[in-house]
């Protein structure tokens, strides 16, 4: 009777551990500062006809591949969705790997005003900040290489 009880108590706790690893919440692949929130609401309210934030990385630049932002009417089939700050944000399914962590921040300095990413995954990025380079497959096809601005 008593190995019973402990078979009946494993079961349930394992139970309870498969019930708790499956209603977590998804995470975002990425986060927003309020900063760049609001000065994408602020963006989005200028243009026309679009609701979302598109993050994608493309082959290219002079470290390997390059950060693209722009608007879109809605989320493609397959692209991973979330909102933060009031902003809706689609990332193509190839991107989020290696957008995971990232951090998009808007900064208004003296010396610069724009969009900046700050990604963990990037081993290294060229003086420009809009090119970088992953651990794996990161180098850049020929005809690829440079993004005019750090050259």
């Amino acid at each position: 009777m008593l190995q019973s009880r402990g078979i009946s108590s494993l079961l349930t706790r394992c139970y309870d551990l498969f019930v708790e690893i499956t209603e977590r919440p998804l995470t975002t692949p990425m986060t927003l500062t309020e900063s760049a929130a609001s000065k994408i609401k602020e963006l989005l309210a200028e243009e026309g006809d679009v609701s979302v934030l598109r993050v994608a990385i493309q082959g290219g630049g002079c470290s390997g591949f390059q950060y693209g932002l722009g608007f879109d009417r809605g989320p493609q089939e397959g692209d991973i969705e979330f909102s933060m700050h009031g902003v809706d944000v689609v990332v193509d399914p190839f991107s989020a790997p290696y957008l995971s962590g990232a951090e998009i921040d808007y900064v208004d300095t003296i010396q610069s005003s724009g969009f900046a990413i700050n990604n963990p995954n990037a081993t290294s990025s060229c003086g420009c900040g809009h090119s970088f380079q992953v651990e794996e497959g990161a180098e850049p096809s020929e005809g690829e290489a440079g993004c005019g601005s750090c050259h």
